[in-house]
Parts: C-alpha cells; structure tokens; sequence
C-alpha cells in the first residue's frame, strides 16, 4: 500500500487557504475527535503556501511540552530569552521576534493540538492574532481542556472556529481508492464507511489489519474485503483510549448494547439500572434515537461494540445474549424484527431449541438478502430438527451464496421426506433452480417438465410451471415461456407467488420484444404484490428487477435505472452480500454511466460488478460484456478484448437469453480493435439473428449501432418477393410503428437523417437523444450532422460546434468511429496556432511569439478554417471545443 493520499476536504482546505490570503486575514481553528484529519487538513493547507509571500511556522502541542513555558513554541523561538523581562514584556519579545525572522512577509502560525499549550504560549499565541500582519491558524480534540487565551481567539472574533466533520462515504470511497492503489468495491466501502464512521486515523487501522491479515481480495483490479474484522493492538489501543475506564454498572449498560443494538431504551433500562444507562450516555458511549415510537440506543461508534463484544469471556456473553432474549420474549416481540433478534440471541447463547423459531428468523433474514445470517439460521434450524421446510430454506439460500453443490447435497438428503406433491413441488422447484442456474444443467428444464406432470394438485403444477417458464425464457424459448407463464395466471388454485414469478417472465419477454408498455404494467403489479411473495419466494425479486432492467435499458430510461439502482433492495443486497442482486445493479448503473459519456464512472461499476459476480456465473458473463463495452467506449482496445474473452468464458449456457447484451458488446469490440469490417458483418448477422428471435427491442439498439457506423443504408434481412432487402433505415422505421416509447421513432429519424444526409435533421435528433440523457449517441448524431455541414458551407455549423462542444463536456474519454471521423488532421504548427487565436491572440502578436511572419500565421489559419469547415475567429473557439480531446480551445 502507498503513503495514505490527502482525499477530499476541499471546501475545508478551501477554508483555510481564504483565512490566510484573504482580504482581512483572519485566522481559522478547526476542531474534531481524533483521527478525524486535523492534524493532516492543516499540515496539507500550510504546505501550499508560498514560501516567498509568508512566513510559515508550524507548531505541535504535546503532554510533554505542556508543562514547560514556551515549551509549544520553542521550534519556532530562540533557545535563550532576555534576561529580565516582565512576563508582558517576553511575551513582547515574542511578538518582535517572530516579526524580525518574518522579514516583511506575513506571518503565519499554524498550531497543531493547540489545547495542550502551556499558559505562556497560549498567552503569546493570542497577542500574535492580534499583531498585524499575522493569521493564527490550529487544531483543537472535542473535549479536551482549552487554555483561555486560546478560547478568547475566536470569542473576540479574531478567529474563526469551525468543526471538522467526519468524511463522507464518496471521500471514504475515493480515500480507499487511493491508498490502495485501485478501486474498491461499492460493498466493502460502504462496510469500512459505517465501521470507521468516516473516521481516517480508524480507516487506515481497519485497512492495514484486513490488509496484514489477507482479507482484502483484488479480484478483476478491484479491492474487496471479506467482511472478517481483524482487530489489531494499535486499533484496540486506539479504542480503549477514547471508551476509558468503566465503573462495573456501566460496563453492564455497553455490553448489553454492544450485543443487542439498536436496543429499546424501555429494555435497556430493564436489564441494567437506569442510574448507569444515564451515565453512559453522558460519557458518550451510548447514543439514544427516536425511532418511531419507540427510542432505541446504539454505541456512539461501531468499532466500540466490536472491541467489547470480543473482550467479553463466552460466559459472560452467552449470559448476557440469552438475558436479552429471555427480556423480549417478556415484553412481547412486537416489532416485525424483533422475532430474528431473539432467534440470533438464542442461537449465540446456546438456548436455541426451538426449530421454529429458527426456521422463522431464517425466513426473515433471507426476506432482507442477508445471506449469511440467513443462512447460519437456516442451517441451525436444520440442526434442531427442522426437517423439510429447513432443508428446502437452507438449499435455496446456499443457491444464492454460490454453494449449489452443497444446496444439492442438502435437498437429496431429504428426499425420502417428499410424502405429498406441496413437498414434491417445492423440492422439484428448489433442486431445479439450483441445477439449473447453479450448476449449468441445461437437461433440467425438460426434468422438472417430466415431473412436474406427476403432479395431481393444480396449484402444485402451477408452481412448477412458472419455474419452468423462466427456465423456457432464459433457455431462449421464448414462445414456451409465454405459453407457460399465461398458464399459470389463467389457474385459479396457483399460488401468489406462482403467479408474479409467472408474471415477471411475461414482463421479460414483452420488454425483448419491444412491449414496454405491457411489461411496465406487469412490473407494477408483481412489485404490488411483493409483501405477499417476498416470505415465499424472496430471490422471485431477481426475476423482477430483470424483466425491469432490460425494459429501461432497451427503452433508454436511464432516469428509470437510477431508481432502481437507489431503490431499497439495492441497499438491501449490499449490506447482505446478496450477490446477484448486488451483481445486476451494478451493471445497470454501469450501463446508464457508458450511455451518458461517463466511461470511467462506467468502467468502475462494471469492474464492481465483474468482483461481485467473480464466483457466480448467472450474471457474470454480462458484467464483463459491460466491461467490454465500457472499455471500448473509452478507446482502450487491450482492456475490452480482454474483458470479451472473459465474458465468453463465465457465460452461463442457462443464460442464454442475454446473448444480445454480449453480441453487441462483441460489435464494440472489433471497433475499438480497429476492424470496421467485420463489425459491421457481426452486427448484420445480430440483427438478423434478433428478427428471427422476435427481440425487437433488441434489434432496434443493435441497427442503431449499425447506423452510428455510417451503415443506415446498407441492406439487412431477409430478400423480399422483389428480390431487394431492407436498409437498416428502413428496417428502423418498420420496427418504430410497433415498439412502444420514444427511442424507437427517434432511432429511425436518425437513421433516416443519416441516410440522406440531413445535417438539421440530425441535430434535432441529437437533441432528443440529448434530452433523455443518452449523451454519447447525441454527441454521435451532432458529429455526423457537423460534417454534413460542413460539407455544404453551411451558416449552422457554428451551432453545431457549440452543441458538441457542450455534448463532450458532460462526457469524459470517450472515442467513436463517429466522432473520430470529425477529429482534423491539423498538423502541430496548424493547432498551435489555432489555439492561440482562440483564446483571442492577434495575429501579429502570434507572429512574434513563435517567430513566424504575420502572413504565413494568416495561411495557416485558412487552412485551420477549411479544414474544420469555419469561416473564421469567431467559429474557432467553438470549433476546437467540439474536437474530443480538447476543453475552452487548449488540448488537453
């Protein structure tokens, strides 16, 4: 790992700077807890002042010097001082001192843990704040003792004093970034987030011990940490300083809390005396929230509990779990989590015995994607005698935390219990899903067909039914699908879970086929009857969230996707390593990020995605096209090659469905690889492949991409009864009277546009496309209109250089055949000089600056003008803005 990187802070650092350069010069003390980055903010904020306009000191307080005088300032006073003086007059002495090795220049003070002066040099330090030509700046720890000449800084109003709040999750993330020399997951940074409450100086203790202890994975250039804490001795140290000494009362109160938190106010003061829980909370240990009617009580900082819980000896633990327990159970579980706390006390104190009980918390904890917990749960249940109902839980939670080998061993363990067809269907359907999607058995769809026929109940068959559906769908049966998932919702006797999952598979094959009205519709209703599915079926939200992500990324809703990204079952997903969930939306989010001209922003999320999925296959074949499609955008042809093959190699063959999603990525990549060529044949043959398919929303996306490769009137389909075939214009026009939204007709004028080489037409389009947020086909569309009119002298270039120029500043690296075309071959000399008369240099004084005649800078700039197709000056500024590559006329 590099030295720890200064991330973020901008407006403090912003702050600090101002009180010294600023017009009055006032001076600026920032407090906060330890570790919270003081020391560093104003270290960092002398450092990038200007040797030759101040004097700079800095100072650092300590316990050692507190007690000497002047022992805070002796690094920047003289070892002797004048015998004789008064103590107003050393203080003076002070003053004139430091003034004399100043030199003119104005002094700058800067004490670090400014509390731990001694009184004679908090004393000098309040008389230099009140010198001219002098700015004090500090640090201050949260409730430390502060010397009263200091604390009259800011009470006198010579300085000012803020507070410096913790870092917030996108500079934690982007800290963690830097420190370990690549990105870190979304999960795993929201984790260390919420465990170092933004804290660095903990951050980087909780980094060097996951680091040190082998629990920080690099999986696809991306940093993951396992989740396992390690607590090393600087981090404990650190800890037990701020919680301190605790009365045996008191320690009583933070025990409970550290194991039952959030606990009710209402429990805690019946577990422990009031007297104690009152004096916690006034040393800051504990921190009491409303939440709803009931005020629950939680450690003021997470890593306490962690360092309690493990100091705590087992038999004081288990006591103290079982205590708890044994208090709700008292009260009543009225809260609906209430039941899986009590279950999770039970289980820890070694008082479980209540298969139920566990097989419930289970339930619970799956219906909340924490697969871990629910799957300790589930496998206790199990252990106490659940039976069935255990085993066909705990399967299906293996399933999705990437052990199907061990789901399978589990399921036929139990299949002499299968005594009825309610057991037999549910068995069939579990032991189905995870043959099929966790171990890439083609051959079950058809098994579980065969045996779900043997079934007598209706309701039964139904289940069974809407489980073979999706398997028809992602198999790329779609009309089977259809039939199926029609089936289920015309049975009376299937159950509600049977039915939204049949249901979700129709919204999926509607939003392929371009119904993206219908689908919608059915999202909606199936999202309706969740609190009904969701303790049945949980994971049916992945069927769900699918049908939904591929209608908003055909139908280019990218405000849609955001939604969803943000939606609680994102929040959900992460904190519980639910990892398909968690998978999917990373790679929508990528999607939309790559649409709208972010290709870093696109490249992380996929990356993230590729880490997530790295051992599941259902959706990993998806994040790496993602990635590919990312990485082709921003012009790297190496990483999207690399990122195709492994696309190639962890595609599921049961997730046969997403084949467009790949195939197109493929297309990216033979542009990014320089072959034109063949891209243009692979995406024909795609686009044909989909018609037969009947994926018309796909189509539409695949024929665009072919239109952005100058291809709109090149021929694509079947022959005709007159012997000719369709352009892909022409096709794109056909397919917009049938597919539901706006993106569809707005593709088919641009194609047309294209074709005829309407270069008004086309900024129209490009509009559209730049009001839905789809910013890299907007900048496409204005830089195929740009040539057009450039081509013809038009008088609306100079617009459309502004357009794009505008486009490209919401994009970051991006490169497309499309705008590589528009790029001009200006030679250096030509550029420079370019430059140069865009900012407003004359030509004589350009001339003069590169030692050239004013009449050959005048020839060059005419040939700068009908190379971009200007007309002069005024159009040039705009003009190389709309070059990629280039920002305000300068190249970056």
């Amino acid at each position: 790992m590099s030295r720890w990187s200064f991330v973020g802070r901008t407006d403090e650092l912003n702050r600090l700077l101002s009180a010294v350069d600023g017009a009055e010069g006032r001076g600026l003390f920032f407090s906060g807890s330890a570790g919270i980055g003081k020391s560093r903010l104003l270290r960092e904020g002398v450092a990038a002042l200007p040797t030759d306009r101040y004097a700079l000191s800095f100072v650092a307080a300590s316990t050692a010097t507190a007690a000497l005088p002047f022992g805070g300032l002796a690094p920047v006073l003289p070892a002797e001082q004048p015998q004789g003086l008064s103590p107003a007059g050393v203080l003076r002495w002070g003053v004139e001192v430091l003034q004399e090795q100043a030199a003119g220049r104005r002094i700058v003070l800067a004490i670090d843990d400014a509390h731990l002066l001694d009184p004679p040099s908090a004393a000098l330090v309040h008389l230099l704040a009140r010198a001219e030509n002098t700015t004090v700046l500090g640090t201050l720890r949260n409730g430390e003792q502060i010397p009263l000449p200091i604390r009259a800084l800011w009470t006198d109003d010579l300085v000012e004093h803020a507070e410096l709040a913790p870092l917030g999750p996108t500079e934690t993330t982007g800290l963690l970034a830097a420190i370990l020399n690549g990105p870190v997951d979304a999960g795993s940074a929201e984790r260390l987030f919420r465990l170092s409450a933004g804290n660095p100086l903990l951050l980087r203790e909780l980094v060097l011990a996951a680091a040190t202890g082998g629990e920080l994975v690099r999986t696809y250039g991306v940093w993951r940490w396992t989740g396992r804490l390690e607590l090393a001795p600087s981090l404990t140290d650190l800890i037990d300083t701020r919680i301190g000494q605790l009365e045996p009362g008191v320690r009583a109160v933070v025990e409970l809390v550290a194991f039952g938190e959030p606990l009710g106010l209402h429990l805690l003061n019946q577990a422990a005396d009031p007297a104690d829980v009152e004096t916690a909370e006034e040393r800051g240990l504990i921190t009491a929230v409303q939440d709803d009617r009931r005020v629950d009580v939680r450690l003021a900082h997470p890593l306490y509990g962690e360092v309690i819980r493990r100091r705590c000896p087992v038999s004081r633990t288990r006591r103290l779990q079982a205590h708890l327990a044994e208090r709700l159970e008292l009260v009543g579980a009225r809260r609906r989590g209430d039941l899986l706390r009590v279950a999770v006390w039970r289980l820890d104190s070694g008082t479980a015995q209540d298969p139920a009980l566990l097989l419930g918390a289970a339930v619970q904890a799956f219906t909340r994607y924490d697969v871990p917990l629910a799957t300790r749960l589930a496998r206790a249940a199990l252990d106490a005698d659940g039976g069935f109902d255990a085993a066909e839980l705990l399967a299906t939670i293996l399933m999705f935390g990437d052990r199907p080998d061990e789901a399978i061993r589990v399921l036929d363990a139990v299949s002499g219990d299968i005594a009825h067809d309610e057991r037999r269907s549910r068995w069939l359907t579990v032991r189905g899903m995870v043959s099929y999607w966790g171990l890439s058995h083609r051959s079950t769809v058809d098994e579980i067909a065969a045996a779900g026929g043997t079934l007598t109940d209706p309701g039964h068959q139904a289940r069974v039914r809407a489980f073979e559906a999706i398997m028809r769908l992602h198999g790329l049966d779609a009309d089977t699908a259809l039939r199926l998932g029609r089936s289920v919702l015309d049975r009376p006797a299937a159950s509600i879970a049977a039915r939204e999952l049949a249901r979700s598979t129709i919204a999926h094959v509607d939003a392929v086929r371009g119904r993206f009205a219908s689908s919608a519709v059915a999202i909606a209703r199936v999202e309706a009857e969740a609190p009904n599915w969701r303790s049945d079926m949980p994971y049916l939200q992945l069927a769900m969230e699918l049908a939904r992500g591929t209608r908003l990324a055909l139908a280019g809703d990218l405000a849609g996707i955001d939604a969803i990204v943000a939606d609680e079952f994102a929040g959900l997903a992460g904190a519980g390593d639910f990892r398909l969930g968690t998978g999917y939306l990373a790679i929508l989010q990528a999607y939309a990020a790559r649409l709208r001209g972010r290709s870093g922003d696109a490249l992380k999320a996929s990356l993230d995605a590729c880490a997530v999925l790295a051992t599941s296959r259902v959706y990993a074949g998806l994040a790496h096209a993602e990635r590919a499609q990312a990485a082709a955008l921003r012009g790297e042809a190496a990483t999207a090659a690399d990122a195709m093959a492994e696309a190639d190699r962890t595609h599921a063959p049961g997730m046969a469905v997403l084949y467009p999603w790949l195939e197109q990525a493929r297309g990216a990549v033979l542009v990014v690889c320089g072959d034109l060529p063949g891209a243009t044949k692979h995406l024909s043959d795609l686009a044909d492949r989909l018609r037969a398919d009947g994926f018309a929303g796909h189509e539409v996306l695949v024929l665009h991409d072919l239109v952005r490769l100058g291809q709109g009137a090149a021929p694509v389909g079947p022959t005709c009864t007159d012997g000719s075939r369709r352009t892909v214009a022409q096709r794109l026009a056909e397919l917009s009277e049938s597919i539901d939204g706006m993106l569809a007709p707005l593709l088919a004028r641009c194609a047309r546009a294209t074709v005829a080489g309407d270069g008004a037409t086309l900024l129209e389009v490009a509009d559209g496309f730049a009001q839905l947020d789809l910013t890299v086909w907007a900048a496409d569309a204005t830089a195929t209109a740009l040539r057009e009119l450039r081509r013809e002298r038009s008088t609306s270039a100079g617009a459309a250089h502004e357009l794009l120029a505008a486009l490209l500043a919401r994009c970051d690296q991006i490169r497309t055949p499309a705008l590589d075309a528009l790029r001009p071959t200006l030679t250096e000399r030509e550029l420079e000089i370019a430059v140069l008369a865009a900012a407003g240099v004359t030509s004589r004084v350009i001339a003069g600056r590169l030692f050239l005649s004013t009449r050959t800078v005048e020839n060059h700039l005419q040939r700068v003008y009908s190379k971009l197709g200007i007309t002069g000056r005024a159009e040039l500024r705009a003009a190389l803005r709309a070059i990629p590559g280039h920002d305000d006329g300068t190249p970056t």
